[in-house]
């Protein structure tokens, strides 16, 4: 059995090799010729595979240690019989902690309380659903806008224009497909107060970048459109700015490998479900009061210092990016 694996994935090294031959190369860099004879492929978003990559290969899965999928033509696999799986709800709570620091940041350099606020969320999965808890508790005014969730359970949550009118903060945990690309345009921002914030996590298609650039609104971003070539004048003018690691967490990325290494030995019978990386301390989930949240999470996360680094090296995306010292998550 052969794996052709990208080298950035943390923790994987040593693991599969008892049992496959494992190459490990830069996600950018896997070619067709490097897949040919591999059985499987463990990605992030940087690979996209796709009939240039993958056609007259042997591969039967493409595990991506990422919740997103846009990098995947999931229609040619399907129909060519490749199993594909995500690591959907790997760092849920390592976004959660970045969305925790740029709601503290901005409520001391704006000067309000939770309950002075409405904060729309737009897309109510793994992400949005603990975004949702947790700013509850803390005490905002919580709107939720998800869809496909609405179609399926008639559970509450508003149309997208609807949110965006009422939210003072608009939050974006959608994944990437042609519904969402660009739903975040200039017609729903001229639908948003005046002075109303944009933050976008997820991935930076959904937010028309352009549009955002003219709306005289504000915004913060972790994802953005063309990366790593990133707009400067979003760049300048973001309110916090960082080069997409919302969730670049060491319990995220523990849990990304690990459930990359359980979908390998579900399909090719290894001895390996259940393994975690024994480097890791899993998170242990809590509450979390919006006093202690300001507190403390200036010492876990210091996001301002992010941002001021991303702003004075925007050439260094990339490299901010893969040697990202991985946060702990504490809540």
């Amino acid at each position: 059995m052969k794996i052709i694996a990208d080298s950035a994935i943390p923790f994987l090294e040593g693991v599969l090799e008892p049992f496959a031959e494992v190459r490990y190369l830069p996600g950018k860099s896997i070619t067709a010729a490097d897949v040919r004879d591999a059985d499987a492929l463990i990605i992030r978003t940087r690979t996209r595979c796709d009939a240039t990559l993958l056609e007259g290969s042997r591969v039967r899965l493409i595990a991506t240690a990422t919740i997103g999928f846009d990098h995947i033509d999931l229609a040619w696999c399907a129909a060519r019989g490749i199993h594909v799986a995500t690591a959907a709800g790997c760092n849920a709570r390592g976004v959660l902690q970045w969305i925790g620091a740029v709601l503290v940041h901005l409520s001391r350099t704006q000067g309000w309380k939770p309950a002075d606020r409405t904060l729309g969320v737009v897309g109510v999965g793994h992400v949005g659903s603990l975004v949702r808890q947790y700013a509850e508790a803390w005490g905002f005014r919580v709107l939720a806008c998800d869809p496909p969730r609405e179609e399926r359970e008639h559970g509450g949550f508003l149309p997208l224009g609807e949110v965006a009118r009422e939210a003072d903060l608009l939050t974006f945990h959608t994944p990437l497909d042609a519904s969402t690309r660009h739903m975040a345009d200039a017609a729903l921002f001229r639908e948003m107060k005046p002075g109303a914030t944009v933050i976008n996590s997820s991935r930076g298609e959904v937010v028309d970048g352009e549009a955002l650039a003219t709306s005289g609104l504000q915004w913060v971003l972790d994802v953005w459109e063309h990366e790593p070539q990133i707009d400067a004048r979003l760049l300048d003018r973001a309110l916090l700015a960082t080069p997409h690691i919302a969730g670049y967490s060491q319990q995220g990325k523990a849990n990304a490998t690990a459930m990359t290494v359980a979908t390998l030995s579900r399909l090719f019978d290894l001895p390996l479900e259940g393994w975690y990386p024994p480097q890791v301390a899993p998170c242990t989930p809590r509450p979390i009061s919006w006093e202690e949240l300001c507190a403390t999470i200036g010492e876990a996360y210091d996001i301002e210092a992010e941002s001021r680094l991303l702003k004075s090296r925007p050439g260094d995306f990339e490299a901010l990016r893969d040697h990202y010292a991985y946060r702990k998550e504490y809540f």
